[in-house]
Formats: C-alpha cells, sequence, structure tokens
C-alpha cells in the first residue's frame, strides 16, 4: 500500500510540474458549477470499483442531465451495482436511484476566467431495497442540499462542493465537502482536444456518528471532441473513522460523458 501511495504522489509533483496554461473540464470527483457543454444535455457513465477489507463492490452509474435553460439543469442518476461480500455469494441490480436539479445563482464573467455558483438539490430513493435484493442500497429517502462553486481560468480551476444530506430511517445525517484544483496540460486545438489533471479532496461526515472520511484522488481527463470526454481517477482513503472490516483500501473509477445535442 506504501508503494501505491508513492507512486500517486510522485504522479501528481509531476504532473503539477507541467506547464499549464489553458482551460479545462470538469472535475472527475467533485461537482462542476459549469452546466454547458459536457456538463449538460447529454449522457455521463462510468465504472467505480471499490476495494474494502471485507467487501469488493463494483457500481455502474448512468447519469441523464438535461438543460431547461444555461442556468437551469434536471436529471436523474441510475446506479447498478455488484456487491461481492467476503465468504458470502455475490449479488447485482438495481441501487438507490437520484433525481436532482441544479439551479446557478451567481455568473461572474471577465476575460479568460469565470466564477459560478449554483445550488443543487437531490432526492435519493431506497430502490435499491427489494426482498431479494436487501444490501444494494441505504433502505431510506435522502434529500440532499448543497452549494457548488468553481472558480476557472485559462490556467487552472478551482471547485468546490459543499452539502448536507437529511436520511430517514433514523439512520445519520452527512455532511459532503470536496474541492478539486484542475490544470490543463496541452493548447486547446479545434477539433478540440485536451489532456487535463485534478488533484481532489472528498470528504463525508456522519453527523450522528461524529465520524469521517476523507479521500485524496489524483485523476486524468482527455476531451476527445465537442462530444466526448474520457476520465479515470483513483481514491485512497487519509481518514476513515469506521471500522477495520469496513475501511476501503482503494477506489478506482474508469469512465465517458458524451454530449447527445
Amino acid at each position: 500500500m506504501k508503494q501505491l501511495y508513492t507512486m500517486v504522489f510522485t504522479l501528481i509533483l509531476n504532473l503539477l510540474w507541467i506547464n499549464s496554461s489553458y482551460a479545462q473540464g470538469p472535475p472527475i470527483f467533485t461537482d462542476s458549477p459549469i452546466m454547458l457543454g459536457l456538463e449538460g444535455r447529454g449522457l455521463r457513465t462510468f465504472g467505480n470499483y471499490i476495494s474494502k477489507k471485507n467487501v469488493k463492490v463494483y457500481i455502474h452509474p448512468i447519469a441523464i442531465p438535461y438543460n431547461i435553460t444555461s442556468k437551469w439543469q434536471v436529471g436523474t442518476i441510475v446506479p447498478f451495482i455488484n456487491k461481492n461480500p467476503k465468504g458470502l455469494d455475490s449479488r447485482f441490480g438495481l441501487g438507490d436511484v437520484k433525481l436532482y436539479t441544479k439551479y446557478q445563482v451567481v455568473q461572474k464573467d471577465n476575460k479568460g476566467k469565470t466564477f459560478r455558483t449554483l445550488i443543487k438539490l437531490t432526492e435519493t430513493f431506497p430502490s435499491g431495497n427489494s426482498k431479494d435484493l436487501p444490501t444494494l442500497g441505504t433502505g431510506a429517502y435522502q434529500t440532499s442540499i448543497g452549494v457548488v462553486s468553481g472558480y476557472i481560468t485559462t490556467k487552472y480551476g478551482i471547485y468546490s462542493e459543499v452539502g448536507y444530506t437529511i436520511t430517514s430511517n433514523n439512520l445519520p445525517d452527512n455532511l459532503i465537502y470536496n474541492i478539486a484544483f484542475g490544470y490543463p496540460l496541452v493548447p486547446p486545438q479545434y477539433p478540440p482536444k485536451q489532456i487535463n489533471v485534478y488533484l481532489e479532496l472528498n470528504g463525508n461526515y456522519l453527523v450522528k456518528n461524529s465520524s469521517n472520511s476523507l479521500f485524496i484522488s489524483p485523476g486524468i481527463q482527455y476531451i476527445a471532441g465537442k462530444r466526448l470526454l474520457l476520465e479515470t481517477g483513483i481514491q485512497l482513503p487519509l481518514i476513515e473513522d469506521v471500522s477495520d472490516s469496513s475501511k476501503t483500501n482503494f477506489m478506482y473509477t474508469l469512465g465517458t460523458r458524451i454530449l447527445i445535442f
């Protein structure tokens, strides 16, 4: 595990030394306040592999965002989950489906830079729990409200996300907090071709349990044209206030975003 951490941090340091001077796409693990292009009216899908001490999980969500206006977006996230608990049979099925809406409340544009903020509301339904597959979801309704901001220039991007989730069935509410730094590695071209690297911190605080999880998440992204974006990243735990049997080894993501129209 120490060798993996060393390799990742060496990669990060090397990437940050590269001269980067152009804009980038949306972060991989943190939400973006930009609702145009590959963040709206399209399709996002990716595979998320989670390795824990006592279970291996593969999650394949399909996200469909749609821009009502340039400032208002609605969408849904439909996850399919395969769980392989240690010593038990694996299970596959539908996870908890989410419906969300975003509305931009701040937009300040200047030459070569922009600052934007949006409000995000999300409702999660316990569709992942049934008599046949009781462990693929939380078994609770969840209502989340969050604020997403970003300062994006032609040289770098800084993104932040804070959200609070109210959970039913006496399960703990939670606070998420994310921050991302983006750096483009190559100059813009036409048709669009970009390579961007990201370094993110992704946290989750359970209010009732007073427990905290914090992950460092480096990733790389390739914009292959006007309608296609490919990305991959890994999340490594820095802090996890959970039992040893539930601790995360790593989470790996590989996915794409497609602008349909």
